[in-house]
């Protein structure tokens, strides 16, 4: 740790890292090497399958609800969204 006067001010200051010219590369391997490590955590054929299956899934869904947007038009899909509120708020 080093300390710095300033001498418009009197104040103390203390820098509590030096900076070196290897820091970026340290820090950039040790990030990547945590990358690594938590990518290796989920290694399991059948979390990435069912990780697909429902991330496909989900995909179609919003796929299928765009297009029944687009069918509707702003008119009816309001109406519709209406009516989803009100079943939604009587449970």
């Amino acid at each position: 740790m080093s300390e710095y006067i300033d001498p418009a001010t009197g104040m103390k200051i203390r820098t509590l890292t030096e900076l070196r010219a290897t820091a970026a590369r340290e820090y950039q391997d040790a990030m990547l090497q945590r990358v690594e490590y938590f990518a290796n955590q989920g290694e399991s054929v059948f979390n990435n399958q069912l990780e697909n299956l429902v991330v496909k899934g989900l995909s179609a869904a919003l796929d299928l609800k765009l297009k029944i947007d687009e069918k509707l038009g702003p008119e009816r899909l309001n109406k519709v969204h209406k009516f989803i509120e009100k079943i939604l708020l009587t449970f």
